[in-house]
Order: C-alpha cells, then sequence, then structure tokens
C-alpha cells in the first residue's frame, strides 16, 4: 500500500495540514502518514481537539488509524469509503468543536446521503473559527457551491471547560460548483456584536462603545447579547461587514487581564485592514475557501491577503488533489485562482 506522506513541520507547522491532510484522504480514498505533527506548536503533537478530528474522520470513513493517541506526533490513515449519517463527536474539552466539523464536512458534502451531526467542546475559541462565523459567512458562501448545511447552536463553550454544543445537518451534492469571488464592492451592511456569558454585561457595553467610535459607526450598529447558558464565562465581540459579495466577521475574544477596549481595538484593527482593501475574504476565510474550491477543480476570489497558513494548506492540498493555485496582487487585494489540471 503506497502513503502520502506529510511532513508535519512544514510551512506554519500546525493542526491544518493534519485536518487538510483527513478531509482530503476521505474524499479521494488515498492514504496517508504524517510525521512531526503540530512541530511548529508550543505543545507538539496531537492534542484533545486533533484526536478528536482524526475519530470523527476515522467513524466517517470506516478507516484504520495508527498513532492516534495523546502527544503523538506520527499518524497512518488509511480511509475506506464515506459513510453518511448521524454522528455525534465530543471534544472533552474546550478544543475546537467548529474546526472538527470543518475536517469531516468536506466529504459529508459529497456523499451519498444526508448526514446529522452533534458536535460538543469549544465554540468560541482564539485561534479557531467561532460557531458566528461558520453560520453567517462561511456555510452561506459553501451553499452557494450547492450542498445545503443548517447548523444549529444549542449552548456556548469557552475555555477552558468547553462544554459547547451545536447541531449540523447536512444534504450533499454529487459535485461541488466554481465559486467566483470577485473585488468586494460597496458594503450593503454593517454591525457589532458584543456577548458575555456569566459576567458583568458593561463589559459588553464598553466593547461596543469602543469599536464603533473606532469604526464611526453609530448606535444602530450595535448588538448587545447576555447569556447564562455556558459552563465557562466568555465574552467575544464581533465586526461584521455585509457586501454583495459575502458576509465577513472579525473577532475578539476576551482574556484575562486584556481588557474591554483592547478586545475591541483588535477585532476593529482587522476590521480596518479588510475595509482599506477591495477584498471579498479577510485573511482566515481566503485560508478556509481553498479547500472546497480545490474540490470544485475552478475558482476565483479576491482576499486581502494570503498568510503562511494559506500557503501551507495550499501546498497540502496539492499533495492530494491535482490542482493549481495561481496568486496575482491587483491593486489593493490579491486575486486567488483554482485550477485542476487532472
Amino acid at each position: 500500500m503506497s502513503l502520502i506522506e506529510i511532513d508535519g513541520s512544514f510551512g506554519e507547522g500546525g493542526g491544518q495540514i493534519l485536518r487538510t491532510s483527513l478531509s482530503l484522504s476521505l474524499l479521494t480514498g488515498k492514504a496517508f502518514r504524517i510525521d512531526r505533527i503540530r512541530a511548529g506548536r508550543e505543545k507538539p503533537g496531537l492534542l484533545r481537539q486533533h484526536l478528536t478530528a482524526v475519530e470523527a474522520a476515522a467513524r466517517v470513513g470506516g478507516a484504520k488509524v495508527e498513532g492516534a493517541e495523546a502527544g503523538s506526533k506520527c499518524l497512518t490513515f488509511v480511509p475506506g469509503p464515506v459513510r453518511a449519517g448521524e454522528y455525534r463527536f465530543a471534544v472533552g474539552t474546550a478544543g475546537s468543536a467548529t474546526l472538527v466539523l470543518q475536517t469531516v464536512l468536506p466529504a459529508l458534502m459529497l456523499a451519498s446521503g444526508e448526514s446529522t451531526l452533534t458536535l460538543e467542546g469549544g465554540t468560541h475559541n482564539p485561534a479557531a473559527p467561532p460557531f458566528d462565523f461558520l453560520e453567517r459567512t462561511f456555510v452561506p458562501l459553501l451553499e452557494r457551491m450547492g450542498p445545503r448545511v443548517k447548523l444549529e447552536f444549542e449552548r456556548y463553550g469557552f475555555y477552558p471547560a468547553g462544554g459547547g454544543r451545536f447541531r449540523a445537518i447536512i444534504s450533499p451534492v454529487p459535485k461541488l460548483a466554481p465559486l467566483e469571488l470577485g473585488a468586494r464592492g460597496e458594503v450593503v451592511s454593517r454591525r457589532i456584536v458584543a456577548m458575555v456569558a456569566n459576567l458583568p454585561f458593561h463589559i459588553a457595553l464598553r466593547e461596543l462603545e469602543t469599536a464603533a467610535d473606532l469604526l464611526n459607526w453609530g448606535p444602530e450598529t450595535h448588538v448587545k447579547r447576555s447569556t447564562k447558558d455556558s459552563i465557562s464565562p466568555g465574552n467575544t465581540v464581533m465586526v461584521e461587514i455585509g457586501s454583495g459579495e459575502v458576509t465577513e466577521m472579525f473577532t475578539g475574544f476576551g482574556q484575562r487581564g486584556v481588557t474591554a477596549e483592547q478586545v475591541a481595538s483588535g477585532a476593529v484593527d482587522e476590521a480596518r485592514e479588510y475595509l482599506a482593501s477591495t477584498a471579498a475574504a479577510g485573511e482566515h476565510l481566503a485560508d478556509q475557501l481553498l479547500l472546497p474550491m480545490a474540490l470544485a477543480g475552478a475558482g476565483s476570489f479576491t482576499a486581502v491577503k494570503l498568510n503562511l497558513h494559506a500557503r501551507t494548506n495550499m501546498e497540502v492540498i496539492r499533495r492530494f488533489l491535482d490542482v493549481e493555485f495561481g496568486c496575482r496582487e491587483s491593486g489593493q487585494h490579491v486575486e486567488v485562482t483554482v485550477r485542476g489540471i487532472g
């Protein structure tokens, strides 16, 4: 049996190398071995959320797996046929449940029948897409490619306890349609959403005031939320910008020792960079569009920039699929094209 050999230390050296490999192994039927997993991280090897992603991929694809244990730096994954169905995956910590979904979602979008996934763990974590981003930004773009993905939110999950829960109901298609995202165009909607869980409400009010002042947006853009439906206290502020092409979202996460004003300023900095460009996609969305567009075999989008994370992702995708990525600087954005060469 031939294996695709993946070096988990190359490029940005993080967990996305593993997740993309799992996704594409399921879709192509190609087995792989990855060494030096997450070598670029402070705690290298498999953590709980990565193990859950491996478990999810193995169950969806009836795979044979070696090396799936905490701290492991080497994994072999031999997939079987993808099976649509009803699944439940629990990270067991505040590790990102949204990243677990993104690992198996591509295969289930192209499966033989509808699937329902219940996911538990972190729903709003730094360094991972929050649930709101999936719901408002990522999934609507996937649905333009053909499949239907209904997300149902149940409970927040913040660091350190996690315990969040949401559901995804996936209606697949035989093939993904290409997606074309040109220059952003006119901004048609704006809002700032501040949410606190088991924390004083004044935190959200300060974040809204700070973000609105920095962006020069009026109070009509403010959305305030408070919940006790969370095991851990938590806080997010999200700046949302809608255009004819896409609704983009930039998130700040509350942390101990970081003021509400600093949290809001971080989200605003990303939003300002986006608004200063003519791009449809911010840098994080750009990274996440690469895999579905490669599966479609064609498409293009404009992005604020391509970071090392995205360029590493391109290299992993090319190991499994016969595709070419083109990147061209064009005024105030980067234009990324995807073309199948098989």
